[in-house]
């Protein structure tokens, strides 16, 4: 084999180890940005947490709530209330509410950021009905619930000094059956009579 051929023959190889690194790459970099934003709270991604901090602090900073729905997604969905005003550490408890105008059963999830994006590190949500199935029945209403405080931390970032409002948005979308665009089966229908009923906390 001459030197030029084994020359060409390294040059393939090696392409073929990055072109593999790359998209082994690629895989791995939706989990660890995933990571990364819940971390960092980039994006607007918000924190987790058992239960609000034993101290809660002086500054109030008012918390708005946004509703959308995506295409394909016929349930009407809004915030029970515009906005509350809460001191960073303190627990607060809020409702937002779907309701299935259909005559079918339609299976939804909801996904959620807030802005500022800056704030994301510091909004903590303890509970909330996001990234978990919601089954409405047809004619169907729910109140769905979500505990959350601002990290008192928040009041020691200069970088955050300006934010005096943080919004809370959720967007819900469609999702099919397992097998596609069936109608999701449900054994037990709200009563009519009861205007709805509070769906459950995983």
């Amino acid at each position: 084999m001459s030197d030029l051929q084994r020359r060409n023959r390294v040059t393939a190889i090696t392409a073929a180890g990055i072109v593999a690194g790359m998209i082994g790459l690629s895989y791995a970099s939706v989990p660890l940005y995933e990571l990364f934003c819940r971390v960092t709270g980039y994006g607007g991604t918000t924190q987790t947490a058992d239960a609000a901090p034993a101290e809660i602090g002086e500054r109030r900073i008012k918390v708005r709530f946004n509703a959308d729905t995506a295409n394909g997604m016929p349930w009407r969905f809004q915030p029970e209330q515009r906005q509350v005003e809460v001191r960073v550490g303190e627990s607060a408890l809020a409702f937002y509410i779907a309701h299935n105008p259909t005559d079918r059963d339609i299976k939804g999830t909801a996904t959620y950021n807030v802005t500022p994006l800056k704030a994301g590190i510091y909004f903590n949500k303890i509970d909330c009905f996001c990234f978990t199935e919601q089954v409405l029945t047809a004619g169907q209403s729910i109140d769905m619930p979500v505990s959350f405080f601002v990290d008192p931390a928040i009041s020691e970032d200069p970088n955050l000094d300006d934010v005096k409002t943080i919004t809370l948005s959720y967007t819900f979308f469609p999702m099919k059956d397992a097998d596609g665009d069936k109608p999701v089966k449900v054994t037990e229908r709200a009563d009519p009579d009861a205007g709805g009923g509070a769906v459950s906390l995983n």
